[in-house]
């Protein structure tokens, strides 16, 4: 299997880049193929004291580099030689398996949605973030800001796209999902939710999903629901605020830890569990669902960890029937008269 990585996105590129994706080929065995300038990853290379290119790893250069202050919807028009323009042009041309970016979001989207193409049939793709839940499983979130306004047939898309990347990528059996909502009684929401409710409880009662009802905000860690469905308004609202919180409440703890010589002494025997803590907390990064083929959005601020993970994401979905899955249950998300409701 071979992940192609735009080693240029992100605010840590290429050094961390390059370090995440010769971790991630160390640990799974895959073949990388790292686009960018190749004089600055070749340079990163020997700072990670690699002097030549390990087996199964290779440079494509590209001259051009996407910043965040370009615009989306331009960008991989404007700068064809960009190192996000020619990964996902490899990937349509089936050169690789899937793409890992930490670049701009809105950049990927737009360049995923006209160079890969989304499923036919599918109306939207949505970013699909997992989040830690208090099983000890996780959750899918999604939609997390592709689409902040939806019709009934995107938000259905999405539940059925959730539940194929939750049975085929993730291993779940039988993903229950959920409607995310200000309660969870079915007559809750607006006029959206309670057309998408009614829509996925018949085809639950068809045995076409596990639909579980509404979920609310407090109930999406807490592992009611493997796939929770939303906008992309709340969404990235949502995940935003459960960002915020575990970045508060590790700050919080660190500052309790380092607040007296007792709490240091103590700090230091639970050193390995706290950094356990922190890194489940943390939110890897998001597969584009819906793109026809694989492509994952890792965070702007990635380090070498989180490019490792968002390559066995990658990997995870490129070795799963997740798009096969998908493109088999189209007729089953149809939504009557979805087309008069198109926003």
């Amino acid at each position: 299997m071979k992940i192609i990585i735009d080693a240029m996105g992100g605010d840590n590129a290429p050094l961390e880049i390059v370090k995440g994706a010769v971790d991630a080929h160390n640990k799974l065995g895959v073949d990388i193929i790292l686009v960018g300038s190749g004089e600055e990853i070749l340079r990163s290379f020997q700072s990670l004291g690699l002097g030549n290119l390990p087996d199964g790893v290779s440079v494509v250069n590209a001259s051009q580099v996407i910043t965040m202050e370009d615009d989306p919807a331009k960008a991989c028009r404007e700068k064809k030689d960009s190192s996000m323009t020619v990964a996902l042009n490899m990937l349509r041309d089936g050169l690789g398996d899937a793409v890992v970016s930490a670049g701009s979001t809105g950049a990927l989207l737009s360049g995923a949605t006209l160079i890969v193409k989304r499923i036919r049939g599918i109306r939207r793709a949505a970013l699909s973030p997992t989040v830690p839940t208090a099983t000890g499983g996780q959750a899918i979130l999604l939609d997390v800001g592709a689409n902040v306004d939806c019709t009934a047939e995107y938000l259905v898309q999405f539940a059925f796209m959730g539940y194929a990347y939750a049975k085929y990528a993730l291993k779940l059996d039988n993903p229950k999902v959920g409607l995310l909502n200000n309660g969870a009684e079915e007559t809750k929401g607006g006029k959206l939710q309670k057309e998408v409710y009614a829509f996925l409880a018949a085809a639950a009662k068809e045995g076409k999903i596990n639909f579980i009802g509404n979920v609310e905000g407090s109930d999406v860690l807490s592992g009611k629901a493997d796939v929770v469905v939303t906008d992309g308004f709340t969404g990235n609202v949502m995940l935003k605020s459960l960002e915020g919180m575990a970045s508060f409440f590790m700050s919080e703890l660190k500052n309790i830890f380092y607040g007296s010589t007792k709490n240091k002494l103590a700090a230091l025997v639970i050193k390995n569990d706290f950094k356990a803590l922190k890194n489940k907390l943390s939110v890897g990064g998001s597969i584009m669902l819906g793109i026809s083929k694989p492509v994952v959005k890792a965070h702007g601020s990635s380090k070498a960890a989180d490019i490792c993970s968002a390559i066995e994401q990658a990997v995870a979905v490129a070795a799963s029937d997740t798009m096969e899955e998908i493109n088999k249950r189209l007729a089953d998300m149809k939504v009557p008269e979805a087309e008069a409701n198109m926003a």
